[in-house]
Order: structure tokens, then sequence, then C-alpha cells
């Protein structure tokens, strides 16, 4: 498993955690304990604390963004896999550096963290949704596509 996807699934797996509890567990060690557990030897941690802050960060607006672009589904049914994997998603189309993280390898983490832990159907959601937030995105900044894009 490449080290970003396993990065992305502990993240994936310690938001689960956190969101299950009610967001009353601490965070950091759940994220260093399943650092621990899932990926001892991670030869990029700091992409994973980068990424749960940058979550943590814009939680807020994340969520908005999930709840405008899911229109079919209020926020609080969007099962608890799926809602964390689109935070993920939707963290890295709006915060991620682009030369870091390409909008088309954002989407295709996330629908690939879905299908491993999601139910039935949470592919095609997630691809969906991330596909309206990308939409959205293209409207306000056109899209330009990198060389490694291109292909």
């Amino acid at each position: 498993m490449a080290t970003r996807h396993l990065a992305r699934s502990i993240v994936l797996q310690s938001l689960y955690e956190w969101d299950f509890g009610n967001r009353t567990r601490d965070l950091v060690k759940i994220v260093e304990r399943n650092m621990e557990e899932f990926g001892p030897g991670i030869n990029e941690p700091e992409f994973v604390w980068k990424m749960v802050h940058g979550i943590i960060e814009h939680l807020g607006q994340i969520d908005e963004v999930i709840g405008t672009s899911a229109v079919q589904w209020p926020f609080d049914q969007i099962a608890l896999v799926d809602r964390n994997v689109l935070r993920i998603g939707v963290y890295e189309l709006l915060y991620v550096d682009k030369d870091e993280v390409p909008y088309k390898v954002a989407i295709n983490e996330a629908i690939e963290l879905a299908k491993n832990y999601g139910g039935v159907n949470s592919g095609k959601f997630i691809n969906g949704v991330l596909g309206t937030v990308f939409k959205q995105l293209q409207e306000v900044t056109p899209f330009t596509p990198t060389p490694q894009q291109k292909e």
C-alpha cells in the first residue's frame, strides 16, 4: 500500500473514531495510537498530522461544503465513514497545494477509501459529491491541468 494511501487510511480511521465518540475523545491520542498500530515505520508521518490538523482547522467550512454538495442527503444522515471520507476529500480539494495533491488524486483516493471502508454504494456516493465540489471549484477558479494531470 502506498504510504500516502496508508496515511489517508489512518486519518480516516482516526476521524471516524473521534466522530463516533461525539468528538469527546482526544484526537491526538487516537491518531498516535492508529499510527503506531497501522502505520509503523510510515515514512511521511507529517502528512498524517498535516491532514488531521487541516481538517480540524477547517471542519466547519468542510462540513458546510459537504452539506451543500450532497443535496439529496441531510448532513447528519450521511454514514459516518462516508462523512469522514468526504472530509478528507474536500480538505484535499480545497486546502492542499495542487502540486502536492492534484484534484484527480484527491478524488480517486477518497473513492478508494470509500470502497475499502464504506458500504456498497459509498464509492459512487463519494464520487458524486466530490464531483460536485470539483465542478463548483471550476466555476470559481478555472482548472488548468498540470502536465501530470493531462495524462
